[in-house]
């Protein structure tokens, strides 16, 4: 009886501690579990938290008036300077009125060192510079603003910021002469920049002046000597010349006249200017009352007497001819429009018209942001900050038509040389670019994973399987940089010379395991038993290098004699199919490498763990190895099988290393495996050491992480309800 209690006093303290670590063990796993969720939780509401300005509405503050010292001369434009501090009142004579933002004080006046009795006639604007022009002379002059620190007196660890405000005279101060008869100049539009400044003008006798001038500076600095170096008169146009608009780069040349027609002047020679046409822009019985260049110059926006606008810029033609060509309208106001403002970055502007009416309209994405009201007082000018950052959510991910192209597209180019370019922000590309390397690395990678695993778990002998499965799980241990690195230096260039020699491959591989298999079954008896059984498939490696060395060795004789030896080239010119080395064939070898062991180890383990009694007993019962691997084992290991590929689809989802270093990352939408692509991940491992903090191109850039993050959330979670419907169906079996 006593032995009997101490055998039980044993057990019990064994279960008693047993059952505490089972219980410590369930509150780890369940701490790691909600740890594992308020991660990633975390994650997704600090993706989102980031981009949510992305996606607030736009607003226009009250609009509220400023008490401005008076003048006697005529407002003839408005601008502020780009922290939003200072604005510039410039008047009619060349009077410069600087006042505060916040109260309207007054800053500062400047007067324009006009000649003396000489009365102002016209006023240009340019690209952020204002010019005033006199009786067939002009001077050129620039608001600037100097930023200065100086050290707080009460707080010595502190610098003061101040904005000095003032004039400068970029081609000096002394006044250029545009017409030699000394007429009085009724329009004007000009443009400076390093290389020269062209002005084009309408004189009082109607006649329209192009010149052209050049300028050097003396070895200080700061004294300028201008000199004209072209004039020319243009051709007269009919209906009188209402406005005259100079882009930018001054190589076009935009009339309206007649109050309905523009034409368009070549005057890149200026020299020789040509007028390349004249076309309506509105219908018979409409005026054009305001027209405006958008920044960059290529897009022109008018407004209309019955408070119609719309956008016009050149589209090359079938003919390879720059066409002057509409594009879009934008929603109409009440009353005819009298202002237009473009902004000085972006491709937005402001419409008043002469009711008091103000719209704020984005060009791109075709959408009127904001409406407000003046309280009933006609708008005549406006003016924008030079700082501007937003972006269209429909231009994500829909079709924009932009400048200078020929149709709209799919476009995600994010920075240029030059300050006109407009940002194209569509991750549409990226998000095809992500998907379309996932679907070549898995169609490479789940067919020799997933019939591997099955064939190292259910055929291959223990000792093989012993040094298969570790080789191809240490594989995943390999840096994807190094295959990066290897695809881009080596397996692409490789491809590039060995095109058909390598498709030979590929599609010569499958069917050489076939008639192997065939062969196989055909040998005497007393050959094939002598290899063990389940090393058959060492037998298949001999075939594969002699498949590959043969396809590779055949493919030049073949591309000489069907292809003209260049089949890249015989693709681009007669199937009329772009190439490009690298390519998305080499991004599905090299990420389908990479795929294969995460795919392998999950299938593998899956098929091998199928009970054993399950496959023996359909053995048993009279059924093929093949019958009891098909009908048997695969359906019980189904569940696992169709997680490792989702895993897989995952880990190609995400990658980034490869498809950066094989692929020309140019981001385009097309299936074609000879094409490259740009996805998500590689385009924030570009672009984000650039980006601006803050900026739209950085805000994008977080929010092209949290779709990749929704993307894979949502591949996850599917495939985990997936996996346990599968797992209910056949747990019985």
């Amino acid at each position: 009886m006593e032995k009997i209690e101490a055998s039980i006093t044993s057990a019990g303290g064994h279960t008693g501690r047993r059952m505490a670590k089972d219980k410590l063990f369930k509150y780890l796993m369940t701490f790691g579990g909600l740890s594992v969720i308020i991660a990633i939780s975390t994650i997704f509401f600090y993706l989102a938290s980031v981009v949510a300005p992305l996606f607030m509405p736009p607003h226009m503050d009250e609009l509220k008036p400023l008490a401005v010292t008076a003048t006697d001369q005529a407002s003839v434009h408005l601008a502020m300077e780009e922290q939003v501090e200072i604005g510039a009142r410039f008047a009619s004579q060349g009077g410069v009125t600087f006042f505060s933002l916040a109260d309207g004080k007054l800053l500062l006046q400047e007067q324009v060192g006009l000649p003396k009795s000489v009365a102002a006639s016209s006023f240009s604007a340019g690209d952020l510079r204002k010019r005033v022009l006199a009786n067939g002379r002009l001077v050129l002059f620039k608001d600037d603003y100097k930023v200065t620190f100086t050290q707080d007196p009460e707080n010595p660890q502190k610098d003061i910021r101040s904005i000095v405000p003032g004039l400068v005279y970029p081609l000096g101060a002394d006044a250029l002469v545009l017409d030699d008869d000394g007429k009085a100049l009724k329009r004007l539009a000009i443009q400076h920049d390093g290389d020269g400044t062209t002005a084009v003008a309408l004189t009082q006798d109607n006649r329209l002046l192009l010149g052209y001038y050049t300028s050097e500076s003396d070895f200080t600095g700061e004294s300028v000597t201008t000199e004209r170096a072209a004039l020319h008169e243009l051709p007269k146009l009919d209906g009188g010349v209402d406005q005259i608009l100079l882009e930018v780069k001054q190589r076009d040349l935009y009339v309206l006249h007649g109050g309905r027609f523009i034409s368009h002047f070549d005057v890149q020679n200026k020299d020789d200017p040509v007028l390349k046409q004249t076309v309506a822009v509105v219908p018979e019985g409409e005026r054009v009352t305001a027209i405006a260049l958008l920044s960059g110059g290529f897009s022109i926006i008018l407004g209309t007497d019955k408070g119609n606008l719309a956008q016009w810029f050149q589209v090359r033609d079938d003919k390879n001819v720059n066409t002057l060509t509409h594009i879009r309208d934008f929603k109409s106001m009440a009353a005819p429009i009298a202002y237009l403002a473009p902004e000085h970055a972006r491709k937005g502007f402001l419409a008043g018209d002469a009711k008091g009416g103000v719209n704020l309209y984005y060009a791109t994405s075709e959408r009127l942001l904001v409406e407000a009201d003046t309280g009933g007082a006609a708008v005549r000018m406006a003016s924008f900050s030079p700082r501007a950052n937003a972006v269209s959510f429909g231009a994500l991910w829909g079709k924009v038509w932009y400048e200078s192209y020929e149709k709209p597209d799919y476009l995600w180019q994010s920075a240029a040389a030059s300050s006109d370019f407009e940002p194209k922000f569509s991750i549409a590309p990226l998000t095809f670019g992500t998907l379309k390397a996932a679907f070549y690395a898995m169609l490479v990678a789940v067919p020799l994973a997933v019939l591997g695993a099955i064939f190292a778990a259910y055929f291959m002998s223990p000792k093989m399987r012993s040094v298969v499965k570790p080789s191809i799980e240490i594989m995943e241990a390999l840096p994807t940089v190094i295959l990066g690195f290897l695809a881009g230096l080596w397996l692409a260039p490789f491809v590039d010379n060995n095109l058909a020699g390598t498709l030979m491959a590929l599609f010569l591989l499958p069917f050489s395991f076939l008639i192997a298999a065939y062969l196989w079954h055909w040998l005497p008896r007393r050959l094939t038993d002598r290899v063990g059984h389940g090393w058959e498939a060492a037998l298949l490696l001999p075939v594969i290098i002699l498949v590959m060395w043969l396809a590779v060795y055949l493919g030049h004789p073949i591309e000489a004699a069907f292809f003209g030896g260049d089949m890249p080239r015989w693709m681009s010119n007669e199937l009329g199919w772009a190439y490009e080395q690298r390519n998305s064939l080499v991004v599905g070898i090299a990420m389908g490498f990479a795929v294969i062991p995460t795919i392998f180890s999950i299938a593998e383990d899956a098929v091998f763990s199928v009970p054993k009694h399950l496959s023996s007993g359909s053995l048993a019962l009279g059924a093929t190895p093949w019958q009891t691997l098909l009908y048997v084992v695969l359906l019980t290991a189904s569940p696992g099988i169709f997680s490792a590929i989702m895993v897989g689809m995952g880990r190609a989802v995400g990658e980034t290393m490869i498809v950066l270093m094989a692929t020309g990352n140019t981001a385009v939408m097309d299936l074609s495996i000879f094409t490259g692509f740009r996805t998500l991940s590689a385009n924030i491992g570009v672009e984000m050491p650039e980006a601006a903090v803050g900026s739209t191109h950085y805000l994008l850039l977080f929010l092209s992480a949290l779709v990749l993050f929704a993307f894979t959330f949502f591949v996850n979670t599917l495939a985990e309800l997936v996996r346990q419907r599968l797992r209910e169906k056949y747990s019985s079996i």
